[in-house]
């Protein structure tokens, strides 16, 4: 027999979108890095018995990182805005998976913010409070995605956010 040639690769695309006034002022599309926190997170559920995180959370991003696999939820290294008037990051309520993606298109986190900012990403935690980047053995940063530019908000805007991942044989 030939050499079988299979793997799986996690890629993730978070769709933001800003409104003013009810009206659509810009959108980003932004693939996201998984973060090696993240990856282990999957293969400990998966195959060492760590119990899943029931839910995760949504957030902005409102300083111009790059992304690296070596951020955490402890050392994220961008600076996450909390200038909405939500009390908690947004709940990620995604439906079941369906070809390989889980999504929360159908219930976007929805943010309205709270002043004069700009934007640069988004990312996915394993906690609700908003700011909190305390230690813990489950406080996850899954992803983190940087936008193609800033993108300028101000009070009152509304953000929906968007993020699908999806699971697919890499090619190899």
């Amino acid at each position: 027999m030939g050499n079988i040639k299979d793997g799986c690769k996690l890629r993730g695309k978070f769709i933001t979108r800003c409104f003013r006034d009810g009206k659509l002022i810009w959108m980003e599309e932004s693939h996201n890095i998984v973060t090696t926190e993240g990856r282990n997170r999957i293969l400990d559920v998966m195959f060492h018995g760590t119990t899943q995180i029931a839910a995760w959370y949504c957030g902005l991003v409102e300083s111009d990182t790059t992304p690296d696999a070596g951020m955490t939820y402890d050392v994220p290294t961008f600076t996450e805005s909390i200038a909405y008037d939500e009390a908690a990051r947004p709940a990620f309520v995604e439906a079941a998976a369906s070809s390989g993606s889980v999504t929360n298109s159908a219930n976007k986190a929805v943010f309205t913010i709270s002043g004069t900012k700009t934007m640069y990403g988004a990312a996915l935690f394993s906690v609700n409070t908003k700011g909190d980047h305390t230690a813990g053995a489950d406080n996850v940063l899954y992803c983190y995605s940087k936008f193609a530019s800033g993108r300028s908000v101000v009070d009152d805007d509304v953000i929906n956010l968007a993020y699908t991942v999806t699971a697919a044989d890499d090619g190899a």
